[in-house]
């Protein structure tokens, strides 16, 4: 298949596939093989599933219009935000918070207490190891970088769905 038969809506649904899987694979990883989270991987969570909503919305846009195209565009541009926002928390995650001994409340920890997700959803949102803790290794590398991998899969994803969007006619 080439580059340029690749539609927006089949973009968006390997993003749907590649953000909500990693939650799959976060939660398999914590509930079977004991890998707890800490605030800032329960942070990516959330973005990755926002990611996820996202690209959902932006495949179901009527984008045979222009206004469905817009707003096409639109969903697809907070989800390369999002993506963005998850690299970031998980570089942060890497450098700065698993290199810390601090036990300080966090961006990531206030986030969590102000929206109540872990009240809502503890088995999936509530953080219950430190960052240092969390930081372990999966298939030889740190947990947080594999997160920083996916996010750039994500936004190289998003940006081809974009450029699919604008540059191919509707299929």
């Amino acid at each position: 298949m080439r580059l340029n038969s690749i539609t927006h809506r089949r973009l968006s649904v390997a993003i749907v596939l590649f953000s909500w899987g990693s939650v799959g694979v976060a939660l398999f990883t914590q509930h079977v093989l004991g890998m707890q989270p800490c605030p800032w991987c329960i942070a990516q969570r959330v973005l990755y599933l926002l990611c996820g909503a996202l690209a959902i919305l932006a495949a179901l846009a009527p984008v045979r219009s222009s206004a469905g195209r817009i707003i096409a565009t639109l969903f697809s541009a907070t989800g390369i935000v999002a993506a963005g926002g998850a690299l970031v928390t998980a570089l942060y995650q890497h450098f700065v918070a698993a290199a810390s001994g601090s036990c300080a409340v966090t961006a990531a920890d206030r986030f969590l207490m102000n929206t109540g997700l872990a009240d809502w959803l503890p088995e999936v949102f509530e953080p219950r190891a430190s960052c240092a803790e969390a930081d372990q290794a999966l298939i030889g590398l740190p947990y947080s970088i594999w997160s920083a991998i996916l996010a750039v899969i994500l936004l190289v994803l998003g940006g081809l769905a974009l450029r699919a969007l604008w540059r191919s006619r509707v299929r």
